[in-house]
């Protein structure tokens, strides 16, 4: 793992208070989106996550890092001598001076405790048009976003893009104006005025397949639903695409095939599926070579070679003889054009990454 030197000069007898205040907001200042700190016995490491890679910062006394983690227990309210079990937490920005909102979490390991905060900086929505998708992606997106009934399924892992992508097209349609708006997240990241937002809990009983059968008698017209786990929730989405809703949601597949055939696992319909789904997007993340160096590694870019990224997309619209094929099961017929592969051949084209990028994040070659 590469080491970048953000955090200098970490002393045993340092203030844990103030250690932790400095650490978030050198994060911040890194665009880092979490800061891992991990007990190694007599020592702890800090990471910090930078455009979706762990990035090694520093290493510091174990007797700092203890106190640091109990300092954060205490900031979110957990149990600070509990370390057996995992626990979760949150800590408000005004707790640390800083500009975000954190998630804490907890997790035991045979050297010691690890804690994972995940920054949470709440800048306005972005739009659609902000995002950098494609042209002809876009215009897929926002010709389903103007329908009055079908379903759009974003698939792709974890740190992929997916909510940002959601949350776009909840702006646009909160700008479009004129339905009613239901969502259920885990967690709600982001406030959208005009949007009824809804966050699932498990601890209270409230799934999001038990959310998405009540929300329905709340009268939606567009309904967003954080990610279908369960045949319960795939079917309910189904359901409520062909009786006039327009639904959006996640589903973890790999591929936009792989949409199609977890779906037909999940939904005994087969014709329903074919008839509901109108778009899918399968998207990554791929790191954008520094302006300032073009990947040489400067200040700017922390010695990475990268800053922020953009995202690389296929999208299916299915069509007559598609559905056909769906309802038949015949789902390694359909043909995807262009592919992720063809979408990041053009970026490295065009210089705005590399192929070193798209090897690490596709595990192909784009050239």
């Amino acid at each position: 793992m590469q080491r970048v030197p953000l955090i200098e000069g970490a002393a045993a007898e340092a203030s844990a208070p103030e250690f932790l205040e400095r650490l978030v907001q050198q994060a911040e200042g890194a665009r880092a989106s979490d800061i891992h700190l991990q007990m190694l016995g007599q020592s702890a490491s800090v990471c910090f996550r930078l455009d979706g890679v762990l990035t090694a910062a520093t290493e510091i006394p174990g007797s700092l890092g203890e106190r640091v983690i109990g300092r954060i227990k205490y900031l979110s309210r957990l149990k600070t001598y509990q370390e057996s079990l995992p626990q979760d937490g949150r800590i408000e920005k005004e707790s640390l001076h800083s500009g975000s909102d954190i998630r804490v979490a907890t997790y035991p390991t045979v050297t010691g405790e690890k804690v994972v905060l995940r920054l949470f900086n709440t800048p306005d929505v972005r739009r659609l048009n902000e995002l950098e998708l494609p042209a002809d992606v876009l215009s897929q997106v926002q010709s389903f976003l103007h329908q009055t009934a079908g379903l759009l399924l974003l698939t792709g892992p974890a740190g992929s893009g997916k909510t940002t992508t959601i949350y776009a097209c909840l702006r646009y349609l909160a700008e479009l104006g004129g339905r009613h708006i239901i969502t259920v997240e885990d967690p709600a990241e982001q406030i959208v005025p005009g949007i009824m937002q809804t966050e699932v809990s498990e601890a209270r009983g409230l799934d999001f397949a038990k959310a998405a059968r009540h929300l329905l008698r709340q009268d939606p017209q567009v309904l967003v639903i954080g990610e279908v786990r369960d045949d319960e929730t795939a079917n309910i989405c189904l359901r409520a695409a062909l009786t006039g809703h327009l639904v959006i949601s996640t589903l973890h597949a790999g591929s936009c095939k792989g949409v199609f055939e977890r779906l037909l696992v999940l939904c005994k319909d087969h014709s329903a599926v074919a008839s509901s789904v109108a778009l899918v997007l399968n998207q990554r993340l791929l790191r954008r070579l520094c302006p300032a160096c073009f990947g040489r590694t400067c200040p700017q870019c922390l010695g990475t070679g990268y800053r922020n990224r953009l995202p690389v997309v296929e999208s299916f619209c299915p069509e007559d003889a598609a559905r056909r094929l769906i309802a038949a099961s015949q789902v390694d017929d359909l043909v995807v054009k262009p592919s992720l592969e063809d979408r990041a051949r053009v970026l490295v084209d065009a210089k705005v990454t590399n192929i070193e990028e798209v090897q690490r994040v596709l595990g192909v070659s784009a050239a």
